[in-house]
């Protein structure tokens, strides 16, 4: 089994060595640029771990579809910062704002395309399944974006809603890298569903603490403005908890709707609904929260028979993930 260092330089080499068509350079170059920019690189990175349990053999089969999922993932990105206005993505400024609308919206629908030409080059043998996970989880992404619209319109959105959005809009594809591994390595049913269970909960416990890195965090960690759900009126977390809380609702509201036209208004708002959520200790709730999916994460692994090794892997990969808003 590779040791996680290994696995680390891998990814590395992976993104380093990416190639896309050269031109029209228009439309490649946000696609260069999404890559350059970076990431975590969690999505291949816990796809080939979970593929090193059953195999040292690293090949073509399981590299291309590992890099289709970090694709797919920034094609979702550059498509969501559009929705949400975002001016940057990890500290750079986002492709519709280095470019244009029009422009990230077609270098996205590449970006798509060039996923499902890299997961076609996974084993002939599994081809089939891998397909069928991969577009069945393309899917739910994009049910959980509509649900995220949705719910901008709705001055409440119950936690149970809540969270099956976050299920579909960033754990399903956790839980798709997790088994798209163990699938292409080999790996039984059995383990193939422990595993996707195990990324789905490691999935819900990383939007929490996404949520609550968004109004708590360090910027400079983070890789984009403090508080932009704040400003934007977004629903997140810890605005659904807050909801479930407190007993000003209608105060709460008021402060969310507070005007974000300039910088001075931004940071009054972002004090006045940072200031409610830590009188309700939604905070302290949202750490809770991420403690609690992610022990839900291991127990889907807990029984599987992986041995002591590869379960303190994944202990360990949880914690890289999350660890920073616990």
């Amino acid at each position: 089994m590779m040791t996680e260092s290994q696995l680390d330089g891998l990814v590395r080499q992976l993104f380093d060595g990416i190639e896309f068509t050269r031109e029209p350079a228009g439309l490649y170059d946000p696609l260069r640029y999404m890559i350059a920019i970076g990431g975590k690189r969690i999505r291949p990175l816990l796809c080939l771990t979970t593929y090193s349990f059953y195999s040292d053999t690293f090949g073509e089969g399981i590299l291309s579809p590992a890099t289709a999922l970090e694709v797919f993932h920034s094609f979702t990105l550059l498509h969501d910062d559009i929705m949400d206005r975002s001016p940057l993505r990890r500290g750079m400024p986002t492709v519709w704002k280095k470019w244009n609308e029009d422009t990230a919206i077609l270098s996205g629908d590449v970006m798509l395309i060039d996923a499902y030409q890299r997961i076609a080059k996974a084993p002939r043998a599994v081809m089939d399944r891998v397909l069928e996970l991969f577009s069945r989880t393309a899917a739910q992404v994009c049910d959980g974006q509509q649900y995220d619209m949705d719910f901008e319109s709705e001055t409440e959105v119950p936690m149970e809603d809540y969270n099956k959005m976050i299920g579909l809009k960033t754990a399903v594809l956790l839980a798709c890298s997790a088994e798209m591994g163990a699938l292409i390595g080999g790996a039984g049913e059995a383990e193939c569903e422990a595993l996707y269970r195990y990324g789905y909960g490691l999935g819900m416990a990383f939007q929490v603490a996404d949520d609550y890195l968004d109004a708590f965090g360090d910027e400079k960690v983070f890789g984009k403005p403090i508080g932009g759900d704040i400003v934007n009126c977004k629903k997140s977390w810890l605005t659904v908890r807050t909801m479930e809380k407190t007993a000003d609702k209608d105060g709460f509201l008021a402060a969310f709707a507070l005007p974000a036209d300039t910088p001075e208004q931004q940071a009054a708002k972002i004090a006045a609904v940072k200031e409610i959520y830590l009188q309700n200790g939604v905070d302290a709730d949202a750490k809770g929260e991420i403690v609690r999916f992610t022990e839900q994460a291991m127990q889907a692994v807990s029984g599987i028979g992986l041995g002591s090794l590869k379960l303190e892997v994944l202990h360990r990969f949880a914690e890289k993930l999350v660890g920073r808003a616990k």
